[in-house]
């Protein structure tokens, strides 16, 4: 149920800027599309991949970390970890068998010869973007229980793009089609009411003394 008076209350101790910001960004945010990171080595790649994340309007954001243990550097993240929600696994298959749950399509970025084009992809339903380690790619199992293939074409002799440079690219070009297609992408009402909230939390400090005072007074 929505505490839309524990919001009206928490408002009294942000600005009013900082509260349309807040809205304004909630209307490019989505659920639609996600991005799955498998055991991503280095640091500044995961960390990079959720600022992609948030930049393009990205919601949600899976960390498979079973191999290299906690992946995201807050420094780099410069903060984005804040606006996106994380969910963090310790093994590819429980990230797919939620996903699935949650009626997403398992979709691996890889420069396999049978991927679609980015050019030629279309969401037409919700889609959960797999991005691999650094050298070996994504795992055989993800491979095998991928839905579909995509790539970035490429006109030169290199055949590969870091894993947050290729995150970018299709983040931004999947986040701005996606506005143009005749599907339901935005956030639900609930949706948007339940991070306006998560986030006027994270923005207020002193927040549990301030939360305390007001459900000592409710």
């Amino acid at each position: 149920m929505n505490d839309i008076a524990l919001l009206d209350y928490l408002n009294e101790f942000i600005s009013p800027e900082r509260r349309d910001r807040f809205k304004k960004v909630l209307e490019q945010r989505t659920n639609f599309l996600t991005v799955a990171i498998e055991d991503v080595f280095q640091l500044h790649n995961t960390s990079a991949v959720i600022r992609s994340c948030e930049v393009f309007g990205v919601q949600s954001a899976h960390v498979i970390e079973g191999r290299f243990g906690e992946r995201l550097d807050k420094n780099i993240a410069m903060g984005a970890q804040q606006w996106v929600d994380i969910h963090r696994y310790q093994d590819s298959s429980s990230c797919i068998d939620h996903l699935r749950n949650k009626g997403y399509k398992i979709i691996a970025t890889t420069p396999n010869k049978e991927s679609c084009l980015l050019d030629d992809f279309v969401l037409k339903e919700k889609v959960a973007l797999f991005f691999g380690t650094e050298k070996e790619g994504l795992s055989k199992m993800v491979m095998d229980q991928a839905d579909g293939f995509l790539k970035i074409p490429m006109v030169g002799f290199t055949e590969s793009l870091n894993i947050s440079v290729s995150a970018a690219i299709l983040l931004q070009k999947l986040t701005n089609s996606l506005k143009h297609q005749n599907v339901e992408w935005e956030l639900t009402a609930d949706e948007k009411f339940e991070k306006q909230l998560d986030w006027t939390k994270k923005s207020i400090k002193s927040i549990d003394e301030i939360l305390e005072r007001y459900y000592a007074g409710n």
